[in-house]
């Protein structure tokens, strides 16, 4: 045995331990409220933070040190007074900034809440069903990907895919499947006026979400929200798009799901997959971005796809190869990664 080695990796699982305890801390500064609270207020001392607050200054005080430690907080000694620098508030405080990540606090948070489910699942095979989960996990999955799709839908996405900008733009007929709280069908309706969506999830309090989102976007007009698995409804056929955003690798079956989407599709439409971003061999995944997919997976996706008819659980991280054969195998007869980005996938296919 090399010691070395054995006390540079104890060193690493510290470091691991140390952020995973220290990631709890930030999380209850987004749960109470603090973020927000600091954010624009200026330096404060634990009292003044009690008193606008309306939360015990004992333990605001313990708080405000482990977030200076962290490097969240900046604190001056000699006032005693701590600051959430505005850059730090357009991560942690505005679920509206770009740079919002919050929301992955809270879905971290829906994670551990599930692990003693999770560990029983990995005994029995059982599968874990979207709705079955910790509501905190709906929330911060759709808190957390909603700057991304903000910054990247209709700038990046949507120009990769072959015709995608003038046919929206024109007017077409959109699915949205596995559409969450609605965030996704929402910037499609807001940016395409011309166009008309169906938005389709199977997790009734998600739809629910959704349809408010809709309706406050002001869009509930040209849009709809099914609360169903998308092979359940009767939708017709002619649609000029069918889109899976961060969906298509929570499907029990994604065979029969891509053929059924064939199926639906104009002669000249496209199935659109956004995923994770993945790689076809582990030996190429060996960073935060592809640990953060796994942990994902393995936590949520594979078990919500387990849940489900069929029996595949593709899992977060199946790699280009391996989603370009299934929607072969679907009956596809042109698939192509149009995009890849530093966090994404952008998979077309067409008949």
């Amino acid at each position: 045995m090399d010691h070395a080695l054995v006390e540079n990796f104890a060193e690493k699982v510290a470091a691991d331990q140390t952020v995973a305890g220290a990631a709890v801390l930030s999380y209850l500064g987004d749960r109470l409220g603090l973020w927000a609270t600091m954010a624009g207020a200026g330096p404060v001392t634990p009292d003044e933070l009690a008193g606008i607050s309306g939360l015990d200054a004992r333990y605001l005080t313990e708080w405000l040190a482990s977030q200076t430690v962290a490097g969240y907080v900046a604190h001056d000694e000699t006032t005693g007074q701590f600051e959430l620098p505005v850059e730090h508030a357009a991560v942690l405080a505005d679920d509206d900034s770009p740079a919002a990540m919050s929301g992955g606090f809270e879905a971290t948070a829906a994670f551990w809440a599930v692990s003693d489910r999770v560990a029983d699942a990995f005994r029995t095979g059982d599968g874990i069903a979207w709705g079955d989960f910790d509501p905190r996990l709906q929330r911060g999955v759709a808190r957390f990907f909603r700057p991304i799709y903000a910054r990247s839908l209709v700038q990046e996405w949507l120009p990769a895919v072959d015709q995608a900008v003038p046919r929206l733009e024109a007017g077409a007929k959109v699915l949205d499947v596995g559409c969450g709280y609605g965030t996704s069908t929402g910037m499609l309706a807001d940016a395409y006026p011309n166009s008309t969506f169906v938005g389709i999830e199977p997790d009734a309090n998600s739809a629910a979400e959704a349809r408010s989102a809709v309706q406050k976007a002001g869009v509930s007009d040209r849009v709809r929200i099914e609360n169903d698995f998308a092979e359940n409804l009767d939708l017709g056929d002619d649609w000029d798009f069918v889109f899976f955003f961060d969906a298509f690798h929570h499907i029990g079956d994604p065979v029969a799901v891509g053929r059924w989407a064939r199926d639906r599709l104009a002669p000249d439409g496209a199935l659109v997959l956004v995923e994770p971003l993945s790689r076809d061999h582990l030996a190429d995944s060996h960073d935060g971005v592809h640990l953060t997919f796994f942990s994902a997976s393995t936590l949520v996706c594979v078990p919500d796809a387990l849940a489900q008819d069929g029996g595949v659980a593709l899992g977060g991280q199946a790699g280009p190869t391996r989603l370009t054969g299934i929607l072969h195998d679907a009956g596809f007869g042109q698939v192509r990664t149009a995009l890849e980005t530093d966090i994404n996938l952008v998979v077309e296919a067409r008949n």
